[in-house]
């Protein structure tokens, strides 16, 4: 196939923006953004993260995910225990976030299914091994240029 990296990178950052694009959209509703859509679901899934956890979960950076942290907080979607270390704390959803991440985690699994329309079971699986192959390929060449 001639046209792999074209169509590789055109479809990657598609299928990037879409979710964005539907993150912001589905999100409105309960007043979050995107970054804060992936902890709400991460917390609602484990019950209790803490910020480290979480940190390794959502592939994000200390500071997207201190500064989702606090919006969530101050809105009434999550608590945190007393901890004094800031990055030990255990996160917990207070019952809005509980019920406003139940209904985040319905609205993935449907998207997921609506998505995945066309696909057999195995084509599914065969695609998410695909998909982590690439993905832990390329984290690899990511990986050499950190060792400079």
């Amino acid at each position: 196939m001639k046209e792999r990296f074209e169509t590789f990178t055109v479809l990657i950052t598609k299928i990037s923006r879409s979710i964005r694009r539907i993150k912001t959209e589905e999100m409105q509703e309960f007043n979050l953004k995107v970054p804060h859509v992936s902890c709400l679901y991460y917390i609602y899934k484990e019950k209790a993260l803490t910020p480290k956890h979480l940190c390794e979960l959502c592939e994000e950076d200390k500071a997207s995910i201190s500064r989702s942290l606090d919006y969530l907080e101050t809105n009434g979607f999550l608590t945190r225990s007393d901890d004094e270390r800031k990055y030990k704390k255990s996160i917990k959803l207070t019952e809005k976030g509980k019920s406003t991440g139940k209904i985040v985690a319905e609205k993935i699994d449907n998207i997921l299914d609506i998505a995945g329309e066309g696909l057999s079971d195995e084509e599914r699986t065969t695609f998410y091994r695909s998909l982590t192959l690439i993905s832990d390929n390329l984290q690899k060449i990511c990986d050499k240029y950190e060792e400079k």
